[in-house]
């Protein structure tokens, strides 16, 4: 098996994995949460969204996490950017690394921000400009990009479309996102093999939901085709109020656990990660769908198991 020797983990959950949670989580929850995930080694954290507070209320708060996160040295801490208002917002926050997004999903499109994927794209043509001016990192999703909830399955030809479109702009990092759970190894190989020759010098993420079992297996399905950089959530926190269905993410100490035990390294230190999955569950007061959270992390006996390649 011929698997990549290091790894990029993007963690989603401050923004994604609580965004769909309807008990309000206070923004120094949020922070503290934040300042935990950035002493585990992990080099990206996606924090928020500077979206309209009636769309999803969790992120009311947004611009004062933003405000209140105090930058570590040598991480990215992004944002999502839904429309101009958000780039603005993000200018003025000193935001350094934003995320675009579109459903591949015409009716998801409509549901998630009432345009149509072309209005969208647009409108990213006029924030691409702007943020490549002031030299802001953008990365591109593509969610529902295997799957919907509304139409059933999504159309590579569709899908290539958009990343042709984020390509064009400038976009730095494109991640296909499995919203819903709806993805399974072979689709993810399919969709990788036809995707990446487009990329050029873009790069590629992929962002999968735990909504069915398959995340793990899907992020194998990728690392035998090359791809570095996935998503995770700590505690598997996620699910999108506008995708009937869409659970948690991959729980990003379930990812690390699988990575480090295959031998590739993260530069993530997993006790702190459980630590920070504990906070997540104190702070929600509920159970999560991590399984390591619950299970524990394998401990070996005698012989070195498991980290042959």
């Amino acid at each position: 098996m011929n698997l990549p020797k290091q790894v990029t983990i993007v963690e989603v959950g401050p923004r994604d994995g609580l965004q769909n949670e309807a008990l309000f989580v206070p923004t120094d929850q949020k922070v503290e949460l934040i300042r935990r995930l950035s002493e585990t080694g992990l080099r990206r954290i996606e924090i928020t969204s500077f979206v309209h507070p009636k769309a999803i209320p969790q992120l009311q708060d947004s611009d004062e996490v933003v405000k209140r996160v105090a930058p570590k040295p040598g991480i990215s801490y992004s944002t999502l950017v839904p429309n101009e208002k958000g780039l603005e917002r993000a200018l003025q926050a000193g935001v350094k690394e934003i995320g675009l997004f579109v459903s591949a999903s015409e009716t998801h499109n409509q549901k998630n921000v009432r345009m149509s994927i072309s209005d969208s794209l647009k409108g990213f043509q006029r924030i691409a400009q702007r943020a490549l001016a002031h030299d802001i990192r953008m990365r591109g999703y593509v969610v529902t990009a295997f799957g919907c909830p509304y139409e059933g399955r999504i159309s590579l030809e569709r899908v290539e479309w958009i990343v042709k479109e984020y390509k064009a702009m400038g976009i730095h990092e494109i991640a296909l996102g499995d919203t819903t759970g709806m993805a399974n190894p072979l689709l993810v190989s399919r969709w990788v093999e036809q995707i990446r020759p487009i990329l050029g010098e873009t790069d590629l993420a992929l962002h999968f939901h735990n909504t069915r079992g398959t995340a793990l297996a899907n992020v194998l399905a990728a690392l035998e085709l090359g791809v570095t950089i996935f998503d995770g959530a700590v505690g598997g926190l996620g699910g999108c109020p506008y995708a009937p269905g869409a659970s948690g993410n991959v729980a990003t100490e379930d990812l690390v656990n699988m990575l480090e035990e295959m031998g590739i390294e993260t530069g993530i230190d997993l006790d702190k990660l459980l630590g920070c999955a504990r906070y997540a569950r104190e702070i929600l007061g509920k159970d999560l769908p991590g399984h390591l959270l619950s299970a524990g992390r394998v401990q070996w006996k005698g012989s070195e198991v498991g980290n042959e390649r």
